[in-house]
């Protein structure tokens, strides 16, 4: 889940999962209310805040409607995954209640509500745009009057391009009825046969390979959907009938893989998966508000919609779909345009990655600075004849993986290539599964890894012979080996040389690979063995510390915080006096400033023009923060059960001092100032926009217009980047 600046559907962030089960609540703990906010609901604020960004006036016309596809493809994902997990409970009869004490059929309901508002607003904000865009010359036409040289141009390609493509369907006893595949939109015709009057029903299905908007021919940019151009021209479709009414729909359906884990080909499961994955139940069923009634009630019988969501909406159905639009070529009306430079570390050793590395760790800020750094790691370690072997997991790589090649190339230069593949990573099973044949066909030893835990964690190892013996070379990451994500997604690329990293690294190997799980690990901490673990531990030791009157203080950058374990964990610290700053995008089930319980914990959610993707932990350790003996870790794990029990992900510390000065002060830090673009968590849920205050900070911009802050070279001098202060008063300045 696609990628788009926010569209999380494809970490895509790994945005939506199954329901939590109530194992994952701490023994003892009663589920509330008052201790939690509901993590569904709480996704929903979330996506709120994604729509909001679609009215925001500051920002270009079609930068805003690509947030509103993106809020369209969100929910598309979250009605799939997560509201499915609770239908299908509810349906089995299982009322087991969530972290704050809310049972499936309760959820639903709250969801249902809220849902209505949400594409009620959503519709609102299209209709705003479609007419902003009217006078900047993009035209969404629909059954309005067209030129004759339009109409001429569309009746052509009506007859040329889409009649041949399209199928008619009879609906009747003698025809069975078609299937609808997930996200399938179509349109049902409800006609009289002129000869003898007899009503007929007709339907047709858009196939996914035409487009979701054409563009009429011409200097202007003028669109129309493509169940616009059917219907208009109708009577080309059924001559010797009269259409009495149409309407278009869209069904959304079950999209979750439920996989046996007793499974003994593991790939064939997943195929097999897939193919289930497409037939799955009708969640939501979306129809256009003035559907023909007749066609309706054969819809809802057909599909047996009981259950599901039906929306029906007097604007667009499919709101994801505006993205085709947001590629208009005006550079007038979105971001201006970006390019990330590549590391000057790197380049100072003329372009030799592993030299650059070997001198000292690296820490590599996408997207400011270029994924080709991570990339060239892969490919100059399929060149280099002293290369003995590369590791590398892979969660989700995209359809265009220079990583990929780069693999292949080392596989056919005769080096021993191992790829762990994770067939699990959501809506990119099938793309996976291609690159895995694709990578065994060349020689790569590809492992699937365990069937009960995703491979999550983003880590890369290549062995060099050197001086008569062996080094290794570590890359570990916060997001994916993704091409696309890679250029909007914000994420930290650790490269090191360090002896220990090297060796744990190959020990997360053989735990993946060879199921052998390490005993003990010298600097970084995998989950499910030991991240829990650690986690709790830092932040106990932050309550020590301000139990004896020494500074303590807690910086975490996520995406979600929904364990409650962890979340436990916080409160106790806000209870014994430490100050919890915390920056989570998406999800969050802690309940921030309430007296006697968080009062020292602040929560806030960046959404801007880049999604806010890397995961950073930070503590004061007894010293002031921040300073150069806190501790700061990077990690692809989230604060979820489910990245904490049930994926293999790697926690690791930062400890080389100018790569930790530039994690903890110039990223963590900007992320904690940022004004323009933040929400703050109120402790009864809802988010507030942040108050810009006379020096309004943008951390985006900062970093785009700032010299490297991460790969620097030599010749930038200290005083090239602006210094970041923190003061918890004022909430920050740059000097």
């Amino acid at each position: 889940m696609t990628d788009t600046p926010l569209d999380t559907s494809h970490d895509r962030g790994g945005l939506v999962d199954k329901a939590e089960t109530i194992e994952e609540l701490d023994a003892g703990k009663a589920a509330s209310s008052d201790r939690f906010f509901n993590r569904e609901l709480s996704w929903l604020s979330f996506n709120e805040r994604v729509l909001a960004e679609a009215v925001r006036p500051r920002y270009p016309l079609l930068e805003r409607l690509r947030f509103l596809s993106i809020s369209g493809s969100n929910l598309d994902e979250f009605m799939m995954i997560r509201v499915a997990g609770l239908v299908g409970q509810k349906q089995r009869g299982i009322e087991r209640a969530s972290i704050d004490g809310r049972t499936p059929t309760q959820q639903l309901q709250e969801i249902g509500s809220r849902l209505e508002t949400l594409y009620a607003e959503q519709q609102r904000a299209w209709r705003e745009l479609r007419r902003e865009l009217e006078g900047t010359g993009i035209a969404i036409v629909s059954t309005k009057r067209l030129p004759s040289e339009a109409y001429s141009w569309l009746k052509d390609y009506f007859e040329n391009e889409i009649m041949p493509v399209i199928t008619l369907q009879a609906i009747d006893p003698a025809h069975p009825f078609p299937f609808i595949a997930n996200r399938g939109m179509g349109i049902l015709f409800t006609l009289t046969r002129q000869s003898d009057g007899e009503q007929v029903i007709e339907m047709i299905l858009i196939p996914s390979a035409l487009p979701r908007f054409v563009r009429i021919a011409g200097e202007e940019a003028s669109y129309i959907s493509i169940e616009n151009l059917i219907c208009r021209f109708a009577s080309k479709l059924f001559p010797g009938y009269s259409v009495e009414g149409d309407g278009a729909f869209r069904v959304l359906r079950d999209s979750d893989l439920e996989i046996e884990e007793e499974a003994e080909d593991l790939v064939m499961t997943f195929r097999s998966a897939i193919q289930r994955r497409r037939r799955g139940q009708v969640i939501q069923l979306e129809l256009e508000d003035d559907f023909d009634p007749v066609a309706e009630a054969v819809l809802r019988r057909q599909l047996a919609v009981e259950g599901a969501t039906v929306i029906k909406t007097d604007g667009l159905i499919g709101i994801d779909g505006l993205e085709e639009i947001v590629a208009e070529d005006r550079p007038d009306l979105k971001f201006d345009s970006y390019a990330p430079r590549y590391p000057e570390r790197v380049l100072e050793h003329e372009g030799d990655v592993f030299a650059a590395i070997r001198e000292k760790d690296i820490i590599i800020h996408h997207p400011y600075e270029s994924f080709e750094v991570v990339v060239d790691f892969i490919r100059q370690a399929a060149a280099d004849p002293d290369v003995v072997a590369i590791k590398q997991a892979l969660y989700r790589a995209g359809n265009q993986s220079a990583v990929i090649n780069a693999l292949i190339a080392a596989a056919e230069a005769g080096k021993t290539v191992t790829a762990v593949v994770e067939l699990k990573a959501r809506f990119d099973e099938e793309q996976n599964l291609m690159w895995a044949s694709k990578l065994e066909r060349a020689g790569v030893q590809v492992v699937y890894g365990f069937v009960e835990l995703k491979t999550h964690a983003k880590v890369a190892i290549v062995v060099r012979r050197e001086n008569g013996g062996f080094r290794t070379y570590c890359h570990f990451g916060t997001g994916n080996y993704h091409p696309v994500t890679t250029k909007i997604y914000t994420d930290l690329s650790f490269f090191t040389a360090d002896p220990k990293f090297g060796r744990d690294a190959a020990k997360m190997f053989n735990y993946v690979t060879g199921y052998v799980e390490p005993r003990r690990t010298e600097a970084i901490h995998i989950s499910p063995i030991s991240l829990r673990e650690e986690m709790c531990s830092l932040i106990d030791r932050e309550i020590r510390n301000a139990r004896a009157g020494r500074p303590a203080a807690i910086w975490m950058k996520c995406n979600q915080i929904t364990d409650p374990q962890i979340i436990d964990c916080l409160y106790a610290a806000s209870q014994a006096g430490v100050e919890v700053q915390l920056v989570v995008r998406g999800i969050c089930s802690l309940r921030p400033g309430v007296a006697g319980l968080s009062e020292n914990i602040r929560v806030k959610s960046i959404i801007g023009r880049f999604l806010e993707h890397s995961r950073i932990y930070a503590f004061a350790n007894g010293y002031r923060m921040p300073g150069d003996r806190s501790t700061v870790l990077i990690s692809s794990a989230d604060l979820m059960s489910r990245n904490l029990d049930r994926r293999v992900e790697a926690l690791v510390p930062i400890r080389n001092r100018t790569v930790h000065d530039q994690v903890l002060q110039q990223v963590l830090l900007a992320n904690l100032l940022d004004t323009q673009q933040s929400w703050e968590l109120m402790g009864d849920g809802h988010y507030q926009r942040a108050e810009e205050g006379d020096n309004p900070f943008n951390c985006h911009r900062y970093f785009m217009t700032n010299p490297s802050l991460s790969g620097r070279g030599e010749a930038l001098e200290p005083d090239d980047v602006p210094t970041l202060v923190f003061h918890k008063e004022t909430r920050g300045e740059t000097d």
